[in-house]
């Protein structure tokens, strides 16, 4: 008896049982990917036109990446705070929009339900932050698969859903508000105790790489059994046994990676991660090395790094002495300025000045933010994730354009190939610098350049393009939220991982209000009101019970496509400019020399 308490509380400190748990949350927690299935219902019972849904949409959107107030509740409340709030406001936020929806509650005005649902969506943010730090903090060695992974499964979450609500079997469609407020919210009370940094061994472990391989194949086997759910309800109508079959393995397939944290505990002899010291995530300890040594070296690396001052009445004298010195000669009297002045630090007599952290090490918001590395993630995020985005929010009519009467088909498409695109950019990054110690931002360079083919190929609006288009699209945004998060905890630390994560998310939403709410929709409806002109029709053509004028043929997302082109090739630009500046930082952190 005593043996099996012992191997469940390793079970419970077991940081794969851990990973697990967070990937069960973030199968429920991409509420916003099930908008589209949510605006019909809202749009119907309330009222509203179109103009005025797209500003519930934006409202979805500023919810799903405004996360800096959960970055920083997650930097000074335990984890489970942070779930916790993120479920009272999912629950708070959908379930006043389900009230409002149903007649429970009266019709409140437009800026109120922008409210709750930024409110509701924005739980989603505590979400992913608690499994995304809580994840990151136990496999620091193993980021990019980490975060493709988590964020995969986010991703993914619209379908799994929908599936889930198929289930139901109801016609009441205000039924899926009901459940998109409860059942994420019930998902992270139930797991909100799982989902934390545990103690014990974080290195890497020949074991990880088996592990990693058994969660990609039930990546790609649930990927691939989810689209051909969606192709066969889409063709045939299934009766309530065949879903209730359907939903039953899909629930299987969710619960498979458990045999992970199972077999290590239970099957594998290894030691307990409550007698394990903890270890340095950035370092591994040495072969022959006491513990004092160690401890010693640790006190030493955290030591702030000072900058030494030149005592200002030799300062110009040695500039000037310094010039007229050959080479090797400089290099002698610039070791005998520092060893000098050192000295003279220790006693007291020189004014030293504190510098701030370096690439690798633990940075504040703060500090990150006056960084230019920092800027250039932002920057590439923007151009590259957000361009992307306007794709996925403009893809029915993208569509209907091109003479495609039903959009589901590409919508479908798009959510499977970004699933697959942030786990393949968590995969083949973490193959980039863990075998090459080359820094991750080339992936990013790699995503960006799918991004601008897939705008090319919707610009040119050949046969066949808008399928294509559309996978390229969904693997190269997908592959941002792998590569991103993983970069910015290897150049920013994991300290504050959180509030500089959601800080660089706010480029998302920035990136799509400026290509999809100002150039690609007034370049939609001028293309439309030339048409309307050549075809000498004066009055507005209502869609959606909208005044939205409606344009038909490739010359609709033409420009548009071709200026997102362009500036995800500015964004891989920027990427290599990135590579180029933290070189040095990936050599020293993944142990490798530069090539």
């Amino acid at each position: 008896m005593g043996k099996m308490r012992e191997r469940m509380a390793a079970l419970l400190n077991n940081r794969w049982l851990v990973f697990v748990a967070a990937m069960w949350l973030q199968s429920v927690a991409g509420i916003g990917y099930l908008f589209g299935s949510l605006s019909p219902v809202i749009k119907a019972s309330l009222g509203y036109n179109q103009r005025q849904l797209a500003r519930i949409g934006v409202a979805k959107d500023l919810g799903d990446s405004v996360g800096s107030l959960a970055g920083v509740l997650c930097e000074i409340l335990p984890l489970w705070a942070a779930l916790l709030i993120g479920a009272v406001a999912n629950f708070v936020g959908y379930g006043c929009v389900w009230l409002v929806v149903t007649g429970r509650l009266p019709t409140l005005p437009l800026w109120a339900m922008c409210i709750l649902i930024f409110v509701g969506t924005n739980g989603e943010t505590f979400f992913n932050t608690s499994a995304l730090v809580s994840c990151v903090q136990n496999f620091p060695k193993s980021r990019g698969p980490i975060v493709g992974i988590l964020k995969g499964f986010a991703g993914l979450s619209g379908a799994i859903l929908t599936q889930i609500f198929a289930l139901i079997h109801t016609p009441d469609k205000s039924a899926l508000l009901f459940m998109v407020a409860t059942g994420p919210s019930m998902v992270a009370i139930t797991l909100m105790f799982l989902i934390r940094p545990v103690r014990g061994p974080r290195q890497v472990r020949k074991s990880d790489q088996s592990n990693f391989l058994y969660i990609y194949s039930i990546c790609l086997l649930l990927a691939a059994y989810l689209m051909g759910v969606m192709i066969v309800q889409d063709l045939v109508d299934l009766n309530h046994n065949l879903e209730i079959i359907i939903t039953v393995i899909l629930f299987v397939l969710l619960l498979a990676p458990l045999a992970i944290p199972i077999i290590t505990t239970f099957y594998l002899d290894i030691i307990s991660p409550l007698e394990e010291p903890l270890t340095s995530p950035t370092s591994s300890p040495t072969r022959g090395e006491s513990s004092s040594t160690q401890k010693q070296k640790q006190v030493e690396e955290s030591e702030d790094e000072v900058l030494l001052s030149e005592i200002e009445e030799e300062k110009a004298q040695e500039e000037a002495r310094l010039q007229l010195l050959q080479p090797s000669e400089r290099k002698k009297r610039i070791a005998q300025l520092k060893a000098k002045f050192t000295y003279a630090a220790a006693k007291g007599g020189v004014r030293v000045k504190k510098r701030g952290p370096h690439r690798g090490e633990d940075f504040t918001l703060v500090q990150a933010v006056v960084k230019a590395d920092f800027w250039l993630i932002f920057v590439t995020l923007l151009l590259g994730a957000g361009s992307g985005l306007t794709v996925i929010d403009n893809l029915g009519q993208m569509s209907q354009s091109l003479g495609f009467d039903d959009a589901k088909v590409f919508v479908s498409m798009i959510s499977i190939w970004n699933f697959l695109g942030r786990v393949a950019g968590g995969y083949f990054s973490e193959i980039i610098v863990r075998d090459y110690a080359y820094p991750r931002p080339i992936a990013t360079a790699v995503a960006q350049l799918l991004l601008a083919v897939g705008h090319f190929l919707f610009a040119t609006a050949w046969p066949g393009t808008m399928y294509i288009g559309t996978l390229l699209v969904g693997l190269g945004y997908g592959a941002h939220w792998a590569v991103i998060p993983a970069t910015a905890s290897e150049l920013f630390g994991l300290k504050n991982f959180g509030s500089i994560y959601n800080f660089l998310t706010i480029a998302n939403p920035v990136g799509s209000m400026i290509f999809s709410g100002v150039i690609t929709s007034s370049l939609y409806d001028y293309e439309a009101e030339k048409q309307a002109h050549v075809h000498r029709i004066r009055k507005l053509v209502f869609v959606f019970d909208g005044d939205v004028l409606k344009c038909v043929g490739p010359t609709c997302f033409f420009a548009s496509s071709l200026i997102m082109m362009s500036v995800c090739i500015v964004a891989a630009c920027l990427s290599l400019v990135l590579v180029r500046r933290t070189r040095r930082v990936y050599s020293s952190i993944y142990g490798r020399g530069q090539r």
